[in-house]
């Protein structure tokens, strides 16, 4: 506080009067004071100043509830709250400090802190409290002691300190500089310059130091510099105290006037927004103190040397009536402060009295205070009996003196042998709960016994362990809940552990060893992910969707053969379905059949997921149907899109996947109505049989194909919807026969399993029982199986179980326009012959290729698997061998399988939902070259969809024909993001933050730079995406990018499709040119590109130490450009 201006009757309290280092009564004093106060011999107050017992405290009115007398005739100099304990401070002019604890004011220290200078500020730290004089920082504990003592200069004059932050303090006084002091090395640090004749007050915001002179200014300066941003002149006289409280500051000070300086009663308030002083709020004291007190509103407490208090809003009118009076025992007030929980205001006058006003009869001074330590009493040791027949008595509590002689308890060897405790058994609870990582175990403490505390127990008087029988084993998989225990793990839903890195620490290499790419689950709308994996594995599909490309921005064909080209190019790192399920989202078709899920119900998983993987796999064939029938394409596109595969009036998946079908119904009345018709894929419709009969699959199958029902329809010569019979009949068989099981309820589950059961014991009962329970038998005694050398490999009985679904079927058209359909096993074909031969018997022969299954999971809401046979040309293709083998497919989990086990379904958890029967030889039947459609004229200039644009605004210059990138130039990359679905996540118990769902980001401008050549550093791509989907954060200080840059209808940029910018970026990476960026694996993450490493050159891991933190781009633009990077954007 500046003292300038106030009462000169203050003179008599010169520094000299209290040269005594111990308080004396003053003669000063006004004797009614002391009738009540008990005095020691030296006549120092002990107890406090009593308050009439009839005070009543009305909760939210600050009423006075103590007084006290910290020293008796000096006056109080300063006061403070402190901050981490429930105690209040005073300091005296004297240089005197005294703390009282809590409510009650009862006297807790009393030390001298200097000889000669008063205290003029106090600042409570955790470990002690900080007391500036003239020219001396100390710092001493709650209870006197010195922790460290700093002197200052002694030609300085200091006034006010500030705790910046836990280790560094700001001093000033009236000279021209602050000094800023370290408190963990107690030494200077820096000094800022500041005007004459200096500061006296110091406050801090999150924006700003805020200074004031006794020139009457307030000086707003940088938190990093320290430079002078803005300056209020507040008074032309001098400044007496100011309060900064969220976008406001109120100042109170003095005026010129011609007899000198007089009290302005005209409180100056400033609004931080917009650097300017608001209407000048006028109160009805003079004001020496003011604090603001932000509990329900932003009061003002204004507070005159005289014991006036007004509250006041600092906006607002003040009014006489909120004037209450504090009785200072001495003539004027010195000191205010206000606690931290703005429960309790301190008031310290000249006389040494300290005055506690509260709102509430039982106030706390601080939100969450710790607990106080008090000095005890000495107490004499007594050692309380102890009790022998207690187990858990501690032995530590008898004393043992300290002694070099033998102890009786230390027998001879010879008369002795070691005899270790055994370990109890493990608790039970805890082998049940256990969760392995590796191969450590980790279980929550179960609090039935105490911590590293086991109860001593004599073998001959407790065998219990002994019985280690009773321990209960641990289940496989105990991990889990005991109901889940039948799911094998490899089944069960996988999840992404996020950490504060994302997914760069997460091992998927633990879940993946194979070259092959898996699928992330955590992008809405994933659960198709099976089924992806499915049509990749199809080579003639995989083929001719990469083919493929036209110029609709959602087509579901170019995006899925964008990713099969990323799952080429993997090497066993998982891929993303970003943009296809991006596209997917967009057609109006997917969301009427109630195939996109909200992220709630795929969470929970509320919808069945056999069902709606059943409409998927019938969607998305009609759809890709769709899209291949688009013969019209760009020149830009042009390329293998009309290959050999296409043929006019029809799409190739036509050609692979449709049967063409006779539908005939048949009236009662003989009328008879034949029409064609084609479908991609059929349903199975089992037989309404309970009596254990047995079907094999192909009759099944047969009966779904030729269906024969009775239904009304319409009849042209009756006129009128009559009983019709309906036939239908196929009239070519399809490439790839797709079925969807339909296994909806526990019907169709009971008829699977009955089944099964029926083809186990007819299978152990052809073999007269002789299956081998493990794989190893006597192979000659299979013979009859019709292995030509009699030796052929059988199943186990394990392998034979809950198996009703052929590995192979055969089909044939009678004349008759009829079909025959027969289990296929490799003994029949040995007798039939091979099957290329199957054209001129009219014969075709499928073998079973995929499988996918719902895992049904009570704990996370089941899940979609999928087994698929991976053919020769992927194996040959990924690790250089030529071979089949079947694996399984759970998201980024894959793993090779047996064969039999993609047939096995144990209804109880494994349920199947569709089935890919291949016909043999489907790939020669095919050319199956990939010729890359995109061309380079995809990279020439082209319009804008924003409507505004103008040509001052482009910020690129596209390349020319003699430009065109080759093999091994350099190109610059940055993408920017915008945030679609923020990021869910969960607080731990022990307060750690667990990431359940990340961010789902989009990619929202792209930007490349030529890395050569004449125009070198000038962009030739500088595209914003336009995006159709909602934008919960647009993340405008890192990006730049701003509402309605992404709208076509508003935005000023050069705007263009995702699927337009995708195409010239994969087009740079077919090239082989190598990208040169700053965390460029994130932005080819987001923006859905597989990009081969020896093609990137990322500064992120060029500039990266091992076991050290990534390098900002930042810092490396200062260091080695001299360059000041996102300035801009943080502008904006």
């Amino acid at each position: 506080m500046n003292f300038e201006g106030l009462d000169p009757g203050l003179a008599e309290y010169a520094p000299a009067m209290h040269s005594a280092l111990d308080p004396v009564l003053d003669a000063h004093l006004n004797p009614s004071l002391l009738q009540n106060v008990e005095l020691d011999p030296e006549g120092v107050a002990l107890e406090a100043l009593p308050v009439q017992e009839s005070v009543h405290i009305m909760e939210g009115v600050y009423s006075e509830l103590h007084s006290v007398v910290a020293e008796v005739g000096v006056p109080v100099s300063v006061s403070h709250f402190d901050l981490h304990e429930e105690m209040l401070w005073v300091g005296s002019h004297g240089g005197h400090a005294t703390s009282f604890f809590g409510p009650a004011l009862e006297r807790y220290s009393s030390f001298q802190v200097n000889g000669s200078d008063d205290i003029r500020q106090i600042q409570s730290l955790e470990n002690g409290i900080l007391f500036l004089t003239k020219n001396n920082l100390k710092y001493m504990a709650r209870g006197g002691l010195i922790i460290f003592d700093y002197l200052l200069d002694e030609n300085e004059d200091m006034h006010s300190l500030l705790l910046t932050d836990s280790s560094t303090l700001l001093v000033g006084g009236l000279q021209n500089h602050i000094v800023e002091i370290d408190l963990n090395t107690v030494q200077e640090t820096q000094k800022y310059a500041v005007e004459t004749p200096g500061v006296t007050i110091m406050r801090q915001t999150n924006r700003f130091f805020f200074c004031g002179h006794t020139s009457g200014k307030v000086s707003l300066r940088d938190l990093r510099t320290f430079k002078v941003e803005h300056e209020f002149d507040a008074f032309s006289g001098s400044l007496s105290d100011f309060d900064v409280h969220g976008n406001l500051l109120a100042a109170c000070g003095f005026s010129s006037r011609l007899t000198g300086l007089a009290c302005d009663r005209f409180l100056k308030v400033y609004d931080l927004r917009m650097m300017r002083a608001i209407t000048p709020l006028q109160v009805h004291v003079d004001p020496a103190f003011l604090r603001f007190i932000p509990t329900y509103t932003s009061r003002l407490a204004i507070i005159s040397q005289s014991g006036q208090c007004q509250f006041c809003e600092p906006t607002g009118l003040a009014n006489p009536a909120d004037i209450f009076h504090v009785n200072p025992v001495g003539p004027l007030l010195m000191t205010f402060d206000v606690s931290a929980s703005k429960q309790a205001l301190a008031f310290g006058d000249s006389e040494g009295c300290v005055h506690l006003w509260t709102d509430s009869p039982e106030p706390s001074f601080n939100p969450y205070s710790r607990e106080t330590e008090f000095a005890l009493p000495c107490l004499v040791d007594s050692l309380p009996p102890l009790d022998w027949s207690q187990d858990l008595l501690p032995l530590s509590l008898i004393p043992v003196p300290l002694t070099t002689d033998t102890l009786l308890s230390d027998w001879p060897a010879a008369n002795s042998a070691p005899a270790p405790r055994r370990a109890p058994p493990v608790d039970a609870e805890i082998l049940r709960t256990m969760k392995k990582v590796g191969f450590i175990g980790y279980a929550p403490n179960p609090r039935t016994r105490l911590r590293n505390q086991i109860p001593y127990r004599l073998k001959e008087s407790d065998s219990e362990f002994d019985s280690f029988s009773q321990v209960t084993e641990s289940p496989v998989g105990r991990e889990e809940e005991p109901h889940l225990h039948m799911v094998s793990k490899k089944y069960r839903k996988v999840t992404i552990k996020y950490s504060k890195l994302g997914l760069e620490d997460f091992d998927f290499k633990h879940y993946n060893k194979t070259l092959f790419a898996g699928l992330e689950p955590h992008i809405p709308n994933a659960y198709c992910n099976c089924m992806i994996q499915v049509l990749y594995f199809l080579e003639p599909v995989r083929c001719l969707i990469q083919n493929h490309l036209c110029q609709k921005e959602f087509c579901l064909a170019c995006e899925l053969g964008f990713l099969f080209h990323m799952l080429d190019l993997s090497r066993g790192d998982p891929c993303q379905g970003n943009n296809f399920l991006r596209a997917f989202r967009t057609i109006p078709e997917a969301s009427a059949l109630g195939l996109i899920l909200a992220d709630s119900d795929e969470a929970s998983g509320k919808g069945n997921l056999a069902r709606l993987i059943q409409r998927w796999n019938r969607f998305i064939l009609t759809q890709l149907h769709q899209d291949m029938q688009e013969l019209e394409v760009p020149q830009a596109y042009r390329g293998a899109g009309g290959s050999s595969f296409c043929s006019s009036g029809d799409s190739v998946i036509g050609q692979l996947f449709s049967c063409e079908m006779e539908n005939c119904s048949l009236c009662r009345c003989g009328s008879e109505t034949v029409r064609a018709s084609s479908t991609l894929l059929f349903t199975l419709s089992y037989p309404d049989d309970k009596t254990g009969k047995n079907y094999d699959f192909a009759q099944v199958l047969k009966r779904s194909i030729c269906l024969d029902q009775n239904t009304q329809a319409w009849c042209d010569t009756c006129e009128k919807y009559q009983p019709t019979i309906q036939t239908r009949n196929i009239r070519h068989l399809p490439d790839i026969l797709v079925i969807n099981c339909e296994v909806n309820s526990s019907k169709e589950a009971d008829f699977w399993r009955m089944q099964a059961e029926v083809a186990f014991k007819m299978a152990v009962k052809k073999h007269s029982g002789e299956v081998s329970k493990n794989k190893e038998f006597a192979l000659a005694d299979w013979k009859e199986l019709g292995s030509p050398e009699g030796v052929l490999v059988c199943p186990s009985i394990e392998e034979l179980k809950n198996v009703w679904l052929p590995f192979s079927i055969r089909m044939k058209m009678t004349k008759n326009k009829g079909l025959d359909v027969c289990n296929w096993t490799d003994g029949d074909e040995m007798q039939w012959g091979p099957a290329r031969a199957e054209e001129e018997h009219g014969v075709c022969v499928y073998d079973l290729m995929a499988t996918v299954v719902h895992i049904l999971d009570s704990r996370t809401g089941g899940s979609l698997v999928a087994h698929i046979k991976v053919g020769e040309t992927y194996h040959q293709r990924k690790e250089g061998v030529t071979h089949q083998q079947w694996y399984l497919f759970n998201d980024f989990l894959i793993e090779p399988i047996d064969k039999h086990e993609a047939v096995q379904f144990d209804m109880n958890w494994k349920v199947p939902a569709i089935l890919y029967y291949v016909k043999r030889n489907l790939n020669s039947r095919y050319n199956l070259n990939i010729k890359n459609p995109i061309e380079a004229s995809v990279l020439l200039a082209e319009a804008s969809l924003a409507r505004k644009q103008r040509k001052t605004h482009t910020t690129f210059i596209p390349l020319m024909l003699n430009e065109m990138p080759q093999i091994g130039d350099l190109v610059g990359l940055d993408a920017e993001f915008v945030t679609l679905n923020e990021e869910e996540a969960e607080l731990r118990s022990d307060g750690t933050k667990s990431t359940i769902k990340p961010s789902q980001m989009s990619v929202a401008r792209i930007t490349c730079v030529r890395g050569q050549g004449p125009n070198e550093g000038i962009p030739f791509i500088d595209d914003y995406i336009s995006t159709q989907e909602q934008v919960v954060d647009y993340l405008t200080q890192y990006s730049g990018i701003k509402p309605g840059d992404l709208d076509a209808k508003i935005s000023s940029k050069h705007l263009t499709t995702l699927k337009s910018t995708y195409l010239k970026l994969r087009f740079l990476i077919d090239i082989g040119v190598k990208f040169v960026g700053h965390g460029l694996q994130k932005d080819f993450r987001v923006i859905n590109l597989m990009v081969p490493k020896d093609q990137v050159l990322d500064t992120v891991y060029l500039f990266h130490m091992p076991r050290k933190r990534m390098i900002s781009l930042r810092f490396l633009a200062w260091y080695f450009l001299d360059a000041a990077v996102f300035s801009s954007v943080l502008a904006l």
